[in-house]
């Protein structure tokens, strides 16, 4: 099991699908906690996400489960460079090279560990006398309400920034020279900040001369002439072969021609002929290979790309070329798979693409293919009569409190029958006490749309979301099970607990690092964007600061006042 989400994972960091990559490891990791190459899968895959802190959690496991294995230093290194610890990372690549003095990357990494390190010795930062402004629990609100920096709160770019300034004052030296900062450093000290740049465009002249000098500059310019060049000298066979290559294009393009008329045995013999005049272009393999696999002809197909790739790397052809010739073998052997059943060979195939150059419609098909093969594998899965036995047998690891192999089981169950809500929501309760919320969260919803009047799926979605700090959302989600069961005792306890929680951010009864920590996931909540971005809510909130009289015509609008509700729930505001 831990094997085959690796290589899911392998799979989806190939394919630049990261999030998912970490998801298949973490699966992998709870099935085999010792395994050091997970780890740094994992490091490798956060740190491409710039999740540097998370990327470095698994580097230091990594090297703590196989100390002696090289690569752990690189992920170490890497994860130090991206926060910044060059001192850091020079160590961990200097402990890597220790262990295997010849690797390029652990070399590589040093020096550029190195020179970011000494880069940063020269900048010496001062240490921020305004980074403590940015700790107050009304910062986001008092951004929000500034027209000239609420737009800000809408960039994921500034929002990290200021979320970084936040955990450490001394971080406001690292972005003083970005505008916005400097605008937000005005707001929030209430001083007008002014653009140097713009002040000193706006000192050199006035307006209306700013143009001139370009104009009279290019009136002035006298035209570039440049010589004629030297005829080139051809021997006879460069002349030959020049005329071959162009005799070979003419065949290429009447095998186009012929290819969209659907002539197809038209074209095939002028892409052959193509190939017979110049052996050094692939496009004519690649163009024979589509004309095969529109006629079904799938092993002429394959036989032609695998040519053309053989062919491309003799001569380092263009990547996207060798790219294409994988990708079109791709889809022959996803023509063959229909009837095999055996989606993996196109799978790997179109994964090679992908290294070779990361194209849209390579990783659509990648996608349809591994769909394909998952409608397949369920189709010739399907027994309802053994997911019940699946699902009794995990139960019975849940009453055990074994919930690793509870969740095995409830997966086998859900292999065999993926339409029963009780075993997504099982599952569910299971990931939930494993800790592992989002995939909690996903078979909650999913037992939700199976069956929207089972209740059960109310109670798991709304215990996730909880445990989730997002109580507003937990609250909707009791609230709407209720509709369905309006006397479930579950549920009901869920709503009592979720407004004891709300009612405690209202008073502000909560420790400022959970204050900040709620804001910052809020930030992140698309809901949360949508009401900081409306321009009504805007005024709402500049009124709830400035004008109180306002405001209390604002709260008695139901719509109004959820809105703020939320906002409350996610420490964004406070009443007082």
């Amino acid at each position: 099991m831990a094997d085959e989400a690796k290589a899911k994972g392998n799979a989806a960091f190939s394919a630049g699908r990261f999030e998912e990559a970490i998801r298949y490891f973490s699966e992998a990791i709870d099935l085999a906690p010792t395994n050091h190459v997970l780890y740094s899968n994992r490091s490798a895959a956060y740190a491409s996400l710039q999740r540097y802190a998370e990327a470095l959690a698994d580097a230091r496991k990594t090297v703590e489960v196989k100390p002696d294995w090289s690569k752990g230093y690189s992920r170490l290194g890497a994860a130090h460079i991206g926060l910044g610890n060059h001192d850091e990372a020079i160590a961990a690549y200097q402990k890597g090279l220790d262990l295997d003095p010849s690797n390029e990357a652990l070399k590589s990494g040093l020096a550029d560990a190195e020179a970011k390190a000494a880069a940063a010795r020269s900048r010496k930062p001062a240490v921020s006398p305004f980074g403590n402004i940015f700790q107050g629990p009304e910062v986001w609100a008092k951004l929000t309400a500034d027209p000239s920096t609420r737009a800000y709160l809408q960039q994921p770019d500034f929002v990290k920034m200021l979320q970084e300034v936040q955990k450490n004052p001394n971080n406001l030296n690292l972005y003083l020279q970005d505008q916005r900062m400097m605008q937000v450093l005005g707001v929030l000290l209430n001083v007008k900040m002014r653009d140097p740049n713009r002040d000193e465009m706006e000192s050199d002249f006035p307006e209306p001369e700013r143009r001139k000098p370009q104009a009279e500059t290019r009136s002035r310019s006298p035209p570039k002439t440049e010589p004629e060049p030297e005829p080139m000298e051809f021997t006879d066979d460069e002349k030959e072969a020049k005329q071959r290559k162009a005799e070979a294009q003419k065949e290429k393009e009447a095998g186009n021609a012929a290819y969209k008329k659907k002539d197809f045995e038209a074209a095939i013999k002028h892409y052959t002929k193509a190939m017979e005049l110049d052996d050094e272009d692939i496009s004519f393999l690649t163009n024979r290979a589509a004309v095969y696999l529109e006629m079904g002809k799938c092993e002429d197909c394959i036989a032609d790309c695998d040519k053309a790739v053989e062919r491309g790397r003799e001569l380092h052809s263009d990547f996207k070329m060798i790219a294409r010739a994988l990708t079109r073998k791709g889809s022959a052997l996803v023509k063959m798979a229909k009837y095999s059943k055996d989606y993996e060979p196109a799978i790997e195939t179109f994964q090679k693409a992908l290294t070779e150059h990361r194209n849209p419609d390579t990783l659509k098909k990648l996608n349809d293919a591994e769909r394909a093969k998952k409608e397949a594998e369920q189709q010739e899965y399907y027994d309802p009569k053994l997911a019940d036995v699946e699902r009794e047998k995990g139960n019975e690891f849940f009453k055990e409190q074994k919930y690793p192999e509870a969740v095995k089981h409830y997966t086998e169950a859900i292999k065999r029958n993926p339409q029963d809500p009780r075993t997504y929501s099982n599952r569910a309760a299971c990931y939930t006490k494993l800790g592992a919320l989002p995939e909690a969260l996903k078979d909650a919803e999913k037992c939700i749309e199976l069956d929207p009047s089972f209740s059960k799926g109310y109670t798991r979605k709304g215990a996730v979301q909880f445990f989730m700090k997002e109580y507003d959302k937990a609250l909707e989600t009791y609230q709407e099970g209720l509709k369905h069961d309006p006397k479930n005792p579950e549920l009901m306890d869920g709503v009592r607990s979720c407004i004891q929680q709300i009612n405690r951010t209202n008073r502000g009864d909560i420790s400022p690092e959970e204050l900040k920590e709620r804001q910052a996931k809020a930030m992140q909540d698309p809901e949360i964007q949508n009401i900081l971005s409306d321009p009504i809510m805007r005024q709402v909130l500049v009124d709830l600061q400035e004008n109180p009289k306002a405001s209390q015509d604002h709260l008695k609008n139901p719509q109004v006042m959820t809105k703020i509700q939320k906002l409350i729930s996610a420490g964004i505001v406070q009443m007082r």
